[in-house]
């Protein structure tokens, strides 16, 4: 069994969407690999929610894709370690190398449906990110810079501001999901 299938059979669900997704995962993964983009319908995708050092805000991107503002992640291509997928994905696009994992494991997982699109000159068909999601912690003062082929903007933003700023209306639950955790987290001084 692979490590990300073990982490996500292991993943306890907080909420009806995380159960269904956690099925959906599994499913997915019976029916085909799922760790590589040759999976044309659903495969793995790992993002990071980076707080800065107080958490009350995010370092967000706008996504030139999306058209919207958003987390840092991207696709395991194969690797089988989600957290340093996220770590990779971060370290790339915001430039910022040093990051500390605040939890062992995901704060949660989704199945995000990615519209068409084209990509470096190629059509992509829509197809579905069975996105796992880490929660990471950075220095707000470090030095930020654009991933000029992925993002067109790089910001520190509060919660509700990124909120306001999302233009892809499935994603606010996602992120309000993981907010309400953050809190949830601080209150019982677990971050």
């Amino acid at each position: 069994m692979s490590k990300t299938i073990e982490m996500i059979k292991n993943f306890v669900p907080q909420c009806e969407q995380e159960e269904c997704d956690k099925e959906f995962f599994i499913e997915c993964e019976q029916q085909n690999q799922i760790l590589t983009r040759e999976n044309k319908l659903a495969h793995l995708s790992s993002s990071a929610i980076i707080l800065n050092k107080s958490h009350d805000k995010v370092l967000c991107i706008y996504h030139n894709i999306y058209k919207s503002w958003a987390w840092v992640g991207g696709h395991a291509d194969g690797d089988d370690d989600m957290e340093y997928v996220a770590l990779k994905e971060a370290r790339e696009e915001t430039s910022i190398q040093d990051f500390k994992v605040l939890l062992g494991h995901p704060i949660s997982i989704e199945s995000l449906p990615v519209l068409s699109h084209v990509k470096r000159g190629k059509f992509v068909p829509a197809h579905i990110h069975l996105n796992v999601t880490y929660l990471l912690e950075a220095d707000e003062n470090s030095p930020i810079h654009i991933k000029a082929d992925e993002n067109s903007g790089i910001k520190w933003l509060t919660f509700d501001e990124l909120l306001e700023r999302v233009t892809e209306p499935y994603m606010k639950p996602v992120y309000k999901k993981i907010f309400d955790r953050v809190e949830n987290l601080q209150k019982e001084k677990l971050i």
